[in-house]
């Protein structure tokens, strides 16, 4: 189902288009939960100490790394989380044991991380019209960087814009800013396609300008009033018949 909410933000091909990664290209939550259990697992095997303890403590971490470091890149590290809950748990930095129980979570999260369907022939697609295409994503720069390549689309996009590089997460104008730097389109139709309402939707509208196409699907609600999208669609199969008939007329 493809809804256009806007039908005058699309009487025309797109000068470009920018594409969130984490829940807009595949689902975010099934590979989390996964990668967090085994990470709780993994702790509660090493240090003998309950389910409760281990939820409380990594729960803290979270909330402090997060308050203090705010909505940049590193706010979202996992690492960053896992050295905290360490230390809140009486044992100190451990280092070791944070990168490794780090490393825990994201190859099983990588393991279990499924690109929803027809994205890479979408991509194809936008290629063949020579559509120039970047991902904007928060986030540090080297694991956005592993997802991109595991999911063997370094090849497809033309330019990635991580938190990191910008300085600042979206719904902040920067790393909008800095993709249209570095596609530099030749007109100023640009698409943004997300999942969030916030940080997507109504990020890339005020920045820019878009036109916001959100991706829904389990989890996702649909933005309203300003955070409404121009069109909203469940399946990247009808995103390729957009665009084709937009190549059409």
């Amino acid at each position: 189902m493809m809804k256009i909410l806007d039908p005058s933000k699309f009487a025309q091909l797109p000068d470009a288009i920018l594409f969130d990664t984490d829940n807009t290209l595949y689902a975010y939550d099934p590979a989390h939960a996964v990668a967090q259990k085994a990470v709780r697992d993994k702790v509660i095997k090493t240090f003998s100490i309950s389910g409760d303890d281990f939820d409380s403590a990594f729960k803290e971490a979270r909330a402090q790394v997060k308050l203090r470091l705010k909505e940049t890149a590193s706010s979202h590290s996992r690492l960053l989380y896992l050295q905290r809950m360490l230390e809140i748990m009486g044992l100190g930095s451990q280092v070791l044991l944070a990168l490794d129980f780090e490393q825990t979570y994201w190859r099983t999260f990588l393991g279990n991380a499924v690109l929803f369907s027809d994205v890479k022939e979408l991509l194809d697609d936008i290629r063949l019209l020579g559509i120039p295409t970047a991902i904007v994503t928060d986030l540090t720069a080297q694991i956005q960087f592993r997802k991109v390549v595991y999911f063997g689309l370094d090849q497809y996009f033309d330019y990635i814009v991580t938190s990191e590089e910008a300085g600042f997460d979206k719904p902040h104008e920067a790393p909008f800013q800095i993709a249209l730097e570095k596609m530099n389109p030749k007109g100023n139709c640009i698409w943004m396609v997300g999942d969030n309402s916030i940080n997507d939707i109504s990020g890339a509208r005020q920045s820019i300008n878009a036109v916001t196409l959100q991706k829904v699907h389990a989890g996702v609600q649909v933005g309203s009033g300003p955070h409404m999208p121009d069109a909203i669609f469940e399946d990247f199969f009808q995103l390729r018949k957009l665009l084709d008939k937009l190549s059409q007329d």
